[in-house]
């Protein structure tokens, strides 16, 4: 039997303080992917494009999931989305994962193609809560476009350095805060990943 390969999470997020919580609370939520993290748009670009220092995608492999804030540095989330949707040639899962709840906002989202709007949670119990949805839905039960399993693997192994996230579920009740409508301060060279 074929193991399976632990695919990475691409985080889209320029607060350090947002970066952290959600990386601890995917750990409660029991999410064994390895965290990578892109501080702004255009690092967003450059890591799945697999460009300058993401150009080995044994170290940096394409992402199961995208977790985009929109109000990001060099480029907006949704700038950030449109690339993905209309350039990349990618199959992606892609949620926005943002402080704002404005209805335009979310709007231009779906739009644009994303695949969920999540509005951050103020609550720590509550940001637990969406980890867990998130894990269970996205990560447990969700199945990626076959095209993104082949790129994850095109590269030979998919294992990279980024340590994964582990701990014991701890969090009841998903989707409390899963929003359904349908309707760089930091630099390029720094090495953006989670290791614990």
């Amino acid at each position: 039997m074929k193991a399976k390969i632990m695919k990475p999470i691409l985080q889209v997020e320029d607060d350090p303080n947002d970066i952290f919580l959600l990386h601890h609370a995917m750990g409660k939520a029991g999410a064994g992917n390895a965290l990578h993290i892109a501080t702004d748009g255009q690092e967003a670009i450059d890591y799945l494009r697999g460009a300058g220092k993401y150009s080995d995608r044994r170290e940096f492999p394409l992402p199961c999931l995208v977790l985009l804030d929109l109000n990001l540095p060099c480029m907006s989330g949704l700038e950030v989305l449109r690339w993905i949707r209309q350039e990349s040639g990618l199959s992606l899962v892609v949620l926005v994962l943002s402080t704002s709840a404005d209805e335009a906002e979310v709007a231009a989202a779906y739009r644009l193609g994303a695949n969920g709007y999540l509005a951050k949670p103020s609550q720590a119990s509550k940001l637990a809560e969406m980890a867990k949805a998130i894990k269970d839905f996205w990560l447990t039960h969700n199945t990626a476009p076959k095209d993104t399993h082949k790129a994850l693997t095109k590269g030979g192994s998919s294992r990279s350095r980024v340590a994964p996230i582990h701990s014991p579920a701890l969090v009841p009740s998903p989707w409390s805060r899963v929003n359904s409508q349908t309707s760089s301060s930091q630099s390029h060279e720094k090495d953006h990943r989670i290791n614990f």
